[in-house]
């Protein structure tokens, strides 16, 4: 592949982390799944944890590891938006700006996230400790308005609760996030994103009060979902004949 910017990926900078302990865990990666190209996406998170990015070198091995093109693994890895291009920080700022979050506050909190850092959305700052990215929807509409930290969530946010919570990754602070463990950088969760643990999943509670309120009000009312013999059938297709259909 030549040294130019290939969608997006700047083939030019070769600088890369990926030794042969990381190529043997990305083979490794290869023997959990049937077809090992299925390896692909979580090959690509653990790309992400060593480079900081999808670096060149990183598009290389898995080409070679799992027998495509790097055009293919370069398609995959512009497609997503969880692959980042360019070295992200050390902790990654996702702000939701969709919908409810939008209407909750999600585009102050970004506001005040990018005036706080001096970087806007798809940047990092000049020491390498922050990134920040614009994100449509976390899937968390119950929390709304939602920030992300290391793709950790940080729940019912307020401007006020964003400057702290970068203050605090800044200075070293512990941090936990709303419904997870304790943060700790971009690259431990991309390694976690890849399939190997870091021994945190039991941590923080496994649900969210605003996302118990509807189970418990179905218990209340009795309420149940209906079984698959009282599902409705979809009616047939209307039959198509000469001049119209029947």
């Amino acid at each position: 592949m030549s040294d130019v910017s290939h969608n997006g990926i700047d083939m030019s900078d070769r600088t890369t982390n990926i030794d042969q302990a990381a190529i043997d865990q990305m083979i490794e990666l290869t023997t959990r799944y049937p077809q090992k190209r299925s390896a692909l996406l979580p090959m690509l998170h653990y790309v992400q944890a060593i480079d900081g990015r999808i670096s060149p070198r990183g598009v290389e091995a898995c080409a070679e590891i799992l027998g495509i093109t790097e055009a293919q693994v370069v398609g995959v890895a512009t497609f997503y938006t969880m692959y980042k291009r360019r070295p992200a920080g050390k902790h990654h700022i996702g702000v939701c700006t969709t919908a409810l979050c939008a209407v909750m506050g999600g585009d102050a909190l970004l506001e005040v996230v990018e005036d706080k850092l001096g970087i806007t959305h798809g940047e990092t700052t000049s020491d390498g400790m922050f990134s920040v990215e614009k994100v449509e929807c976390n899937a968390a509409c119950d929390f709304a308005p939602v920030m992300m930290v290391n793709w950790e969530f940080m729940d019912n946010m307020t401007p006020e609760k964003a400057e702290q919570l970068l203050d605090d990754l800044r200075a070293g602070t512990p941090v936990h996030s709303t419904r997870g463990p304790e943060l700790t950088s971009l690259a431990d969760s991309e390694k976690v994103l890849a399939g190997f643990s870091d021994g945190k999943a039991g941590e923080g509670p496994s649900a969210g009060e605003p996302s118990l309120e509807g189970v418990r009000l179905a218990a209340d009312k009795k309420w149940t979902a209906p079984s698959a013999k009282k599902a409705v059938k979809p009616k047939s297709a209307p039959k198509v004949m000469k001049g119209g259909t029947k």
